[in-house]
């Protein structure tokens, strides 16, 4: 251990007085490096150096970034982004330990705007006698958008090095202005084997159980790692209650039975957030899987969303909208399947609904796919908003009073259903978009019957589209045209 880390662990890690003992009115609560075994397992092994901490070698293994910005002494503003239990405060506990910064632990959970601006301002008291503060803020997307700026200019002068730890994307939980002076470093779920390892050093570590003799099989701290789903805060709660629950032998050793071990990893807690980034991750995973035609992983991330706590009437809308975004007329049934499928989640509900769910989202990914009803639809959208409105044309119209059919309106319409064809060369765009094909049908499954009907109806009103202007009238009445007038016609008449 260093000088410095030996200096350090006189006192507090967070302490906010300075090195000669002095502390401010407001400190905040010391914590220090004497062992306190009624303290839960995760807090009492946490890892002191860079070399304890396990996983995220992409940030902390030799001559990575993070790293190197440690063990200079240069750190910078940054925000810690990963899942609960990868390492995130754990980090800023070490860089609190190779640091010769002031360094204070603040958290977003217990602290408001008012112990923001005392904080603040010892800080630029520190700076001022050329020391700076390093902050580190836990859980910082809890605060709002003013406190995130109450942050900014004592982070533009240098005041404080801002360590922030979020599980929300920072993208859409921390302020730009802010997000634009922090360098994002983010934190993966820890591997089963590096939890397997972790656990194997914690039986053997005397802040953990070093001083009972416990045995435990490979295969039951993987069972407890797989369990944990990447957290390492949760593999060693389990443990703890693992070992803490099994029966001592005589001579005072502990054995973990597989049965101990069962009841303690009987009911899995999916990392699944309704509102957070998990959520949209998922849905997305379930809407690429079906585009994909991959029925497996389509519904794998259905049961991770309804197992972690999703309401299945919101599966089953976005699966509706499939059917139609990408499915569309190369299977018109698929609507059908996936609205039934809604239909029984409203009326039966969780757990009874999965299996109508899950034959939605099966029929959904093996059914052929189109996208043209969604392209034709966005075509058209960018037609309505960027280009003018134009007026309905007079041949389609609705003429309900005396007025209006005075005016034109539903002259020269031609009834369908009257002709042998059951067409009509009548358009019915207006004049400006005459011709445009909003709806390109594909060849996949059945569209490409459809596209075929749909050649032939287009060839037929281009074949006869002379026909209709031979037969409408030309006599207009005044204010009655849907028509542009013609260049310099200045009565408004072509």
């Amino acid at each position: 251990m260093s000088s410095k880390e030996q200096d350090m662990g006189q006192g507090s890690l967070f302490s906010m007085g300075d090195e000669t003992g002095d502390r401010p009115t407001d400190a905040l609560p010391q914590e220090d490096d004497q062992l306190d075994m009624t303290q839960p397992l995760p807090a009492r092994v946490r890892p002191r150096t860079l070399d304890e901490v396990v996983g995220q070698d992409h940030l902390i293994g030799e001559g990575r970034l993070l790293r190197r910005m440690i063990e200079a002494d240069q750190v910078s503003s940054m925000i810690f982004w990963g899942p609960p239990g990868v390492g995130k405060t754990t980090l800023a506990r070490v860089i609190a330990r190779q640091t010769s910064s002031h360094f204070i632990n603040f958290s977003a959970v217990t602290s408001g705007i008012k112990e923001i601006r005392k904080v603040m301002e010892q800080a630029e008291a520190y700076r001022k006698m050329g020391r700076r503060t390093i902050l580190f803020v836990d859980e910082i997307h809890r605060f709002n958008r003013a406190q995130q700026d109450a942050f900014l200019p004592y982070v533009e002068r240098g005041s404080i090095i801002l360590i922030g730890a979020t599980t929300e994307n920072p993208s859409f939980e921390v302020n730009g202005a802010l997000l634009s002076r922090c360098k994002v470093f983010v934190l993966h779920a820890l591997e089963a084997d590096d939890l397997v390892r972790l656990m194997r050093r914690v039986l053997a570590d005397e802040r953990g159980f070093g001083g009972e003799r416990v045995s435990i099989t490979d295969e039951q701290l993987e069972a407890i790692a797989n369990f944990s789903d990447g957290d390492a805060r949760g593999a060693l709660s389990t443990l703890e209650m693992v070992v803490i629950n099994s029966p001592a032998e005589d001579d005072g050793s502990i054995t973990v039975t597989d049965e101990t071990l069962s009841q303690c990893v009987s009911k899995k807690s999916l990392l699944y957030d309704k509102s957070g980034e998990e959520h949209y991750n998922i849905i997305s995973a379930l809407h690429k899987s079906m585009r994909n035609s991959d029925p497996d992983a389509a519904i794998y991330w259905l049961a991770r969303m309804l197992e972690g706590g999703e309401d299945p009437l919101y599966v089953a809308r976005r699966v509706t909208r499939f059917a139609a975004e990408d499915i569309g007329l190369a299977d018109p049934r698929a609507l059908e399947v996936c609205v039934a499928a809604f239909q029984a989640c409203h009326m039966i509900g969780m757990p009874e609904c999965t299996v109508h769910l899950t034959e939605a989202v099966a029929y959904c990914a093996m059914a052929p796919k189109s996208n043209a009803l969604y392209k034709a639809y966005e075509h058209a959208k960018r037609d309505a908003k960027e280009r003018m409105a134009e007026p309905v044309p007079l041949q389609i119209r609705n003429a309900p009073t005396d007025l209006m059919g005075n005016l034109g309106y539903g002259r020269d319409y031609q009834y369908a259903h009257d002709t042998e064809e059951k067409l009509t060369a009548m358009p019915c765009l207006p004049e400006s978009l005459e011709g445009t094909e909003y709806y390109v049908p594909t060849d996949s499954g059945l569209e490409a019957r459809y596209g075929e009907r749909l050649a032939e109806i287009r060839a037929w009103k281009r074949e006869h589209a002379g026909e209709w202007r031979s037969t409408t009238s030309t006599e207009d009445e005044e204010g009655a045209s849907s028509r542009r007038p013609a260049r310099g016609d200045s009565d408004g008449r072509s």
